[in-house]
């Protein structure tokens, strides 16, 4: 019996000196100066427990992403080691919380108003990130479509998500009649597919939040401006950031928009 009890206590010693270890041991950590480059980044799996939240707390979010691997989809204990992180990885800690910041921090609101009609059918959207495309070539895609197919083109008004300035507007093959915002902390907001435009928006126009842009279509796919029809009607929203290698990083808006969807303007329309 005391060879059992003396061997769970060295086990016990074991444990907690190695999980010390590895906390405080800067390898441990999948974090360096471009983590923010990663796949794992651009996934942005935020999960319910960081969507269903409130105001973000962004030493909170980096130090579980960095402690789960970045997907926090199964998470439900908010328990993290901040202190720890900064204390072995301060700089690359800094940086990957800024490009979180840099993504997160501008955002106000869901893109598609709530309708005050109640008989109105909600738009939804799912997880497609890099789902195969073909168009124009295979690629994946590098967004995420809010559904509104049981309304026609022009039914569903789009609002812009932060404040910003108009950088891109006008026709795009792929993208149809699309607007791109520069958010102040640098996050590029892109609404593509648009039915048409709220007013006349011109390149360095300033935007607010809630705004709104244009009407949610199916333009697009077509070097001819107007064409429509060639898939469902819906808003492709995109988001991207300028890094150290990229100027134009693509990242998963999905549990980005799940994190909006609380943040809902009322129209009636």
């Amino acid at each position: 019996m005391m060879m059992i009890l003396l061997l769970i206590l060295l086990l016990s010693f074991f444990h907690v000196t190695m999980i010390d270890y590895l906390y405080n041991n800067p390898t441990y950590y999948q974090l360096d100066a471009y983590t923010c480059e990663s796949d794992d980044f651009r996934s942005m799996r935020l999960g319910n427990l960081i969507a269903e939240s409130g105001p973000l707390d962004y030493d909170l979010l980096t130090s579980l992403m960095i402690e789960h691997n970045y997907d926090l989809t199964d998470v439900k204990d908010s328990a993290c080691h901040t202190d720890r992180l900064l204390a072995v990885k301060p700089a690359e800690y800094r940086k990957l919380k800024q490009a979180y910041e840099t993504v997160l921090g501008d955002l106000k609101f869901f893109p598609i108003p709530e309708n005050t009609n109640a008989a109105s059918p909600p738009v939804t959207f799912e997880n497609g990130w890099m789902d195969k495309r073909t168009y124009g070539g295979e690629r994946g895609h590098e967004g995420c479509d809010i559904m509104g197919t049981e309304r026609p083109r022009g039914y569903y008004p789009v609002v812009s998500m932060s404040d910003g300035v108009v950088e891109k507007v006008g026709w795009l093959e792929k993208g149809g009649w699309r607007i791109g915002i520069r958010a102040p902390g640098g996050a590029y907001l892109y609404y593509a597919h648009l039915y048409g435009y709220s007013r006349q928006w011109q390149e360095g126009d300033a935007v607010k939040a809630g705004e709104l842009l244009g009407f949610m279509g199916d333009t697009g796919y077509s070097t001819v401006e107007g064409t429509t029809g060639n898939f469902e009607v819906h808003l492709h929203v995109g988001i991207y950031m300028k890094t150290d290698h990229e100027d134009e990083m693509s990242l998963n808006p999905y549990w980005v928009l799940k994190y909006l969807q609380k943040y809902r303007l009322k129209y009636s329309y």
